[in-house]
């Protein structure tokens, strides 16, 4: 019998390779929060303080007296460039859907804390004022960021639409989004000082990429046949799935909140992935034993990158796009509250006494400390 030759094996395109490398951009980011943090006591001026334990987190929170104001600054990252490919493909702007993305980044963060999100504010910056000539495009974004803020009750306060040729590339946008939020009561406040041994570790699905990964999905188009048109298992374009519209869970907390379920913790599963699951700065090991699906287009950037689990669930969120540490007695309750808003979770694990670590059972995958950099 005639062995048929094996297919050639690929060689694996990883997060850092595609462009992104957290080793070199974490160090900065540290610093910054060192010299943030030294411009704390500006606020005395006004009667004010910083709670200094939201340092790190994934809002800045102040103490204003009879509630806690927090608030936030995120950006797109490079989805609107997938938009605008897919756009040839299709004849879609998908601005209505990175709309949605730019507010989730933002409004997934404030929530972190227990906050409200109040307001928000865009940041539009384009290669040239011709970008606003396309009016199909230009709608769907006005339109999308509308509905964004209608679905999380905050309002839209302004922005700016700066025209930045020379440094925004021409024909290209780069967009970001601020929000405001409030925590009151003050007992709302989360930023993990009841988060023990015993807690459970409940995941809120996600339904795609979300905003994060991204730079890896885009190198991926350029080495498989079809780009971005490239058809997934069940007929699925690449880009299409790649442009799902961040969940909001902005819904799943206020929900919790109105029920009287107020976590000890919550993490956004953004960059690097579930070592984010233990960025609590206390040492706790985070034990995972039940995975969420994960989502189609991501298995397929895990096969056709031929990435292993570690690089995948070390940089992708995989199914979990937002975590919320819980009395274990209160799970189940929040499981349903979850539900009624539209959004699947899962206990999928427990908070341990131990070293900081996350240990993913299933894949037999352990992060450690020293894996996630995010504390000055």
């Amino acid at each position: 019998m005639t062995q048929q030759p094996s297919a050639p094996k690929r060689e694996p395109l990883t997060y850092r390779q595609a462009g992104v490398d957290y080793g070199r951009i974490d160090p900065l980011k540290i610093r910054a929060q060192q010299a943030a943090a030294a411009t704390a006591g500006n606020l005395a001026r006004l009667g004010l303080a910083e709670v200094g334990a939201s340092r790190g987190e994934s809002a800045y929170v102040v103490d204003c007296g009879e509630f806690y104001l927090a608030s936030i600054t995120e950006c797109l990252g490079t989805k609107a460039l997938v938009a605008d490919q897919m756009r040839a493909v299709t004849g879609r702007t998908y601005y209505d859907r990175i709309a949605q993305d730019t507010l989730a980044m933002a409004i997934n963060d404030i929530i972190t804390v227990g906050a409200t999100p109040v307001s928000v504010h865009a940041y539009w910056a384009t290669g040239g004022s011709d970008w606003f000539d396309d009016e199909a495009r230009a709608r769907a974004l006005i339109d999308g960021w509308k509905a964004a803020c209608d679905a999380c009750g905050v309002a839209w306060g302004g922005g700016e639409t700066p025209a930045l040729a020379g440094v925004v590339a021409p024909g290209r946008i780069d967009l970001a989004a601020s929000c405001v939020g409030l925590v009151r009561p003050k007992s709302r406040l989360t930023l993990g000082e009841k988060l023990a041994a015993g807690d459970v570790i409940v995941l809120l699905e996600s339904n795609g990429i979300h905003a994060n990964g991204v730079t890896l999905a885009r190198r991926l188009a350029e080495r498989i046949a079809g780009g971005f048109g490239a058809e997934m298992e069940g007929g699925q374009l690449y880009g299409e799935a790649l442009l799902a519209p961040t969940v909001l869970y902005s819904p799943v907390t206020e929900a919790l909140a109105a029920a009287g379920i107020l976590p000890h913790y919550c993490a956004n599963v953004t960059g690097h992935g579930w070592r984010k699951l233990m960025r609590h700065p206390a040492s706790f090991s985070y034990r995972i034993h039940t995975l969420p699906p994960v989502p189609p287009v991501l298995r397929f950037i895990e096969k056709h990158a031929a990435i292993d689990a570690r690089e995948a669930y070390g940089n992708l969120n995989m199914g979990a796009g937002f975590a919320l540490y819980l009395a274990a007695a209160e799970a189940a309750r929040a499981l349903e509250i979850a539900a009624s808003v539209g959004v699947r979770g899962w206990i999928a694990g427990t908070v341990e006494a131990g070293d900081k670590r996350v240990l993913i059972e299933p894949l037999g995958l352990t992060f450690a400390a020293d894996d996630l950099h995010v504390r000055a």
